[in-house]
């Protein structure tokens, strides 16, 4: 019988359980709690059921520090942790990191839609991120300075690199008032702080715990900075909006002194590693060269009168190099000349004077053009004066012609006897000054024409 491609039960097990724990690294569940057991050994074992299945799970001693009240059996909770396989039953079950308990899925739900939105308008994009420097001189801490992730990152920091210079301002890291006041220490830092990176620190918790990290104006506030803000907020398996909005996302406050802080033994194994290579590297370069120069000593005895063939070589070379230098020379010498007489055409001096000959000579024409133009409207003047005179009304006037005109507003010219009536007052226009009249009478003038003197009453003079 053929055993090749028979695993045994064990095989299958461990193949499943890193299956499993590969393709779920870490996955969130809600469901009700059932079937709650409290071994003496403080961890917790429990099912999480929904009306279709139901899902082994256990959170261990160490975690139950974290939570925010203690599970109960039908108690509807959000879990979040890993699938893994229990190999020696065969059984898989979720191996729970935390638990949110009353409103944990309202919560999550509104941090994914946050999440989405803020996502959409380009806020989490890794092109606006900035990497904190290296070698970080000075380090500011937005925390609470009575929480243990304070003091976990001044032990990691002081350990790795106790040069660095570690500021903390103190703020809320839980509540109502947490994200108002990040967001003001944010402003005051990047106004009032000389400082390489902040970092926004504290430990794990319940989703509610870290409410105040999922904070819209927060994550904008993290963005408006001009310092890279460095997340290091609860543990590994922890996300908030901050986290995303952040330039760098530590797993753990830990974590973050781990990233900002450069570790003082491994950088003096670094170099002491670099100042072995270099003295190999250079060794090896050494003796190369020495090689060469062995090379070149044996090349020299051997040579048959090695002294003279090198002198002739050598007065060979210096010939050539005469040579092309004084080609060279004049090549630039004939090139000199050429830019002094361009120099000379565009030097500035006789540019100006060019340009003042042609300003001179367009000055005169304009001169004669702006006189002849003036003649010229001379004349038209007259011309137009005389033509003006020979049909100008005063001229008829002054050949003894007269205006009679209406005494009203309209003072309209009287070409009709019908326009005035007996006693009406009329004004006559002269060559000279007017004269103020009354109508006596009126006679119709005969045949269409004009009433002559004789004919018409004479009007009074007022």
């Amino acid at each position: 019988m053929d055993d090749r491609g028979v695993l045994t039960v064990s095989e299958l097990n461990g193949a499943i359980r890193r299956l499993l724990e590969g393709r779920f690294p870490f996955v969130s569940v809600a469901g009700e709690i059932s079937n709650l057991a409290r071994p003496a050994s403080g961890h917790l074992y429990f099912t999480l059921k929904d009306q279709g299945a139901q899902l082994k799970a256990v959170l261990f001693k160490l975690q139950r520090r974290y939570l925010a009240e203690t599970p109960r059996d039908g108690a509807q909770v959000v879990c979040r942790g890993r699938i893994s396989v229990y190999e020696p039953r065969g059984d898989y079950q979720l191996i729970v990191d935390t638990i949110d308990f009353r409103g944990a899925g309202a919560l999550q739900q509104a941090f994914e839609a946050l999440k989405r939105r803020l996502a959409a308008e380009g806020l989490f994009d890794e092109h606006l991120k900035r990497r904190p420097p290296p070698f970080p001189e000075h380090i500011t801490l937005v925390t609470s300075p009575r929480g243990a992730a304070v003091h976990d990152f001044l032990k990691i920091a002081g350990r790795r690199c106790p040069q660095v210079r570690i500021s903390v301002y103190p703020v809320a890291v839980q509540g109502a008032q947490a994200a108002a006041e990040m967001i003001q220490a944010l402003a005051d830092i990047n106004r009032r702080v000389t400082t390489d990176v902040i970092v926004l620190c504290r430990g794990g918790g319940s989703i509610e715990d870290l409410q105040a990290f999922n904070d819209e104006g927060l994550a904008r506030a993290i963005r408006a900075s001009s310092l890279p803000v460095v997340s290091g907020v609860g543990h590994e398996i922890d996300f908030t909006i901050a986290d995303f909005a952040a330039d760098l996302r530590a797993p753990t406050p830990s974590g973050a002194a781990e990233l900002l802080t450069p570790d003082r033994e491994g950088l003096r194994t670094a170099v002491t590693n670099c100042r072995l290579r270099l003295r190999r590297v250079l060794a090896a370069r050494i003796d190369r060269e020495h090689q060469r120069l062995a090379l070149a000593r044996q090349r020299l005895h051997t040579m048959t009168h090695p002294l003279d063939k090198l002198l002739l070589r050598l007065d060979h070379l210096a010939l050539g190099l005469e040579v092309a230098l004084k080609r060279r020379l004049m090549a630039q010498h004939q090139r000199l000349d050429a830019l002094v007489c361009r120099l000379a055409q565009r030097q500035p001096a006789h540019r100006l004077a060019l340009q003042a000959q042609r300003v001179q000579e367009l000055h005169y024409r304009l001169v004669q053009a702006t006189q002849e133009g003036l003649r010229e409207q001379a004349r038209r003047f007259s011309r137009a004066t005389g033509v003006l005179q020979a049909v100008s009304p005063l001229a008829t006037l002054a050949r003894g012609y007269s205006v009679v005109r209406r005494v009203g507003p309209d003072r309209a010219v009287v070409i009709d006897q019908a326009q005035v009536q007996a006693g009406e007052r009329v004004e006559v226009l002269l060559h000279r000054g007017e004269l103020f009249c009354r109508i006596e009478g009126k006679k119709q003038a005969e045949d269409g024409g004009a009433a002559t003197p004789d004919q018409s009453r004479t009007a009074s003079t007022s």
